[in-house]
């Protein structure tokens, strides 16, 4: 896999966590979703740019254009590690070797209800498949992450024992699937603990946000041990979603406290561009990206702004590319009032503005939002 990344440990003693990141395949899979073609390279390549390590790319065993794109952007001389999402089986395999890919993930069911009524099948023909197909990817160079689909369902003797199966043909990393999202973040803890310890192997987490847990079961995964975090960009994914990008790196950063070196800057952008291309709106209220996450309107609010950006915001706007608004509506303040008006060129006293305050709250009731600039100069000059 390629390390072009992994110069950067921010010279502290806590490892970084590392990104992969799969909006281009579970991402796309969310119902009702279709990237086109330029679509997938543009995310890819800003992706790159924001500085994730791996860019799970797309399904090459689904052939046609997937398999074209999957082998575009494994030869756009990207930073990032390119990897090919496979089943358990040696023909997917081949054709993520045929696309160029540097890594390929290999998915397998480990829970008893998969196993039985899903695929049929045994524990022990489970552990020989992975064995082979690991084998078979190890033996062609490449870097190799298995994945447990349902591992939170799994018994976690039995996950250990397909771990270290894996492990023993070559597999770096296992992947701890949370496919239903039914993990909560101290039983998350407790699992990634003990996998970690047992198989000694990279642990990578992957979250379903089923019951709105993605991101905290990820940072659990995280403090349990896992060096890996499987996102997509605005929690994109199957059902509820998946962990989303931007909300795992900006809190391992300020909340855990990791060096996280990411262009978070690029943030706002690269929600908005996969979310139009996904056909969707950023909801306003959306963690780190949304518009309205840093728009300060009630009285309280507002004054402990003005007075020290600290005391409502635990990271400037401009880190992730948003901008601050301070916004009058029905519970603004006579603080705001004035520094409104006075931005405006239209000089105001402090008792001016408290005597505007019962005009601006019955304008706002009656339009149900805040005022913008206009609305509240033409009432001031009324």
């Amino acid at each position: 896999m390629k390390s072009g990344r992994e110069k950067a440990d921010g010279g502290g003693s806590i490892p970084r966590i590392r990104l992969d990141d799969t909006t281009l395949r579970d991402g796309e899979q969310t119902a009702f979703v279709v990237f086109s073609r330029q679509e997938k390279l543009t995310i890819a390549h800003m992706l790159d740019e924001t500085g994730v390590d791996q860019i799970e790319a797309g399904i090459p065993a689904m052939g046609g254009e997937e398999q074209q794109l999957v082998r575009e952007i494994a030869h756009a001389g990207l930073n990032a590690s390119i990897l090919g999402w496979n089943r358990a089986r040696i023909e997917d395999i081949k054709q993520s070797l045929a696309c160029g890919v540097d890594a390929v993930a290999i998915s397998l069911a480990t829970s008893d209800i998969h196993l039985e009524t899903k695929l049929r099948k045994s524990r022990s023909w489970a552990l020989e498949t992975i064995r082979r197909c690991t084998a078979y990817a190890h033996d062609h160079d490449m870097y190799v992450s298995v994945g447990a689909e349902d591992a939170s369902r799994t018994d976690i003797e039995f996950l250990i024992t397909y771990a270290l199966a894996a492990k023993s043909e070559g597999a770096s990393r296992i992947r701890f699937c949370d496919t239903l999202g039914v993990m909560e973040p101290f039983g998350m803890y407790d699992r990634i603990r003990i996998l970690c310890a047992e198989t000694g192997m990279e642990v990578e987490v992957h979250a379903h946000n089923d019951f709105g847990m993605a991101t905290a079961n990820t940072l659990a995964a995280v403090r349990a041990g896992a060096s890996w975090v499987n996102t997509t960009v605005g929690g994109l994914g199957e059902r509820a979603g998946n962990a989303p990008l931007e909300e795992l790196v900006m809190a391992l950063r300020h909340v855990e406290g990791r060096f996280m070196p990411q262009k978070t800057e690029n943030f706002t952008a690269l929600v908005g561009y996969v979310m139009a291309a996904a056909t969707r709106k950023v909801d306003p209220a959306k963690p780190i990206v949304g518009p309205n996450v840093f728009a300060h309107e009630s009285g309280i609010h507002t004054d402990g702004i003005i007075k020290n950006l600290s005391n409502y915001e635990s990271f400037p706007p401009s880190e992730v590319g948003q901008e601050r608004r301070l916004v009058v509506g029905k519970h603004s303040g006579s603080n705001l009032v004035k520094l409104k008006l006075d931005a405006m060129g239209y000089p105001t006293s402090h008792q001016q503005a408290r005597d505007l305050l019962p005009g601006v709250r019955r304008h706002a009731i009656k339009l149900k939002r805040a005022l913008c600039d206009e609305e509240l100069l033409a009432l001031a000059q009324a």
